[in-house]
């Protein structure tokens, strides 16, 4: 399977999600990597996406993964069940479970995450509190991922920049 990067994904303008232009240079093996609005939800209802699995969705059914809300304990129910069906019918495989963060550190508003300034340092970037404040829970989320160890690290300064945090 091969995938131009000049083909948009179908996330790029989809409505009613979040989906960041860095997030196009996501590839692995020529699959576009999960986006980050479903490794948010993935999180949240507490179940691990191998891309292989995930490349083995229809788009239809990653489109669907992407727009199931996670605002509630019922709608996580809802998006955990599909997520594993999806899972065990194309794969076969039972789904990894995750522990649930009951108190993930991109929903702390009282301060920036430590591994957060750090990887900043790097950049020569120094995030206010109230710069934190003011980005969406996505957007938190997703800094905080680029910040692991992996091959999305070459990404993060480029978030800082599509979040208003860092100038060209």
């Amino acid at each position: 399977m091969t995938i131009e990067k000049t083909v948009p994904s179908e996330f790029k303008n989809l409505q009613g999600i979040e989906y960041f232009d860095f997030e196009e240079d996501f590839m692995e093996d020529n699959i576009r990597c999960i986006p980050m609005i479903v490794r948010f939800k993935m999180d949240i209802a507490g179940i691990k996406l191998k891309l292989a699995e995930w490349s083995k969705f229809q788009p239809a059914e990653r489109v669907k993964l992407a727009l199931l809300p996670v605002s509630s304990r019922l709608e996580t129910n809802i998006y955990r069940t599909y997520l594993c069906a999806l899972i065990e019918k194309h794969t076969g495989n039972q789904p990894t479970l995750l522990a649930i963060d009951l108190h993930p550190d991109w929903e702390n508003l009282r301060q920036i995450p430590p591994v957060l300034e750090e990887k900043s340092k790097e950049i020569n970037l120094c995030i206010l509190l109230d710069q934190w404040q003011n980005l969406s829970a996505i957007q938190r989320f997703a800094l905080l991922k680029l910040c692991r160890p992996g091959h999305e690290n070459e990404n993060f300064p480029k978030a800082a920049i599509e979040f208003g945090l860092l100038k060209h």
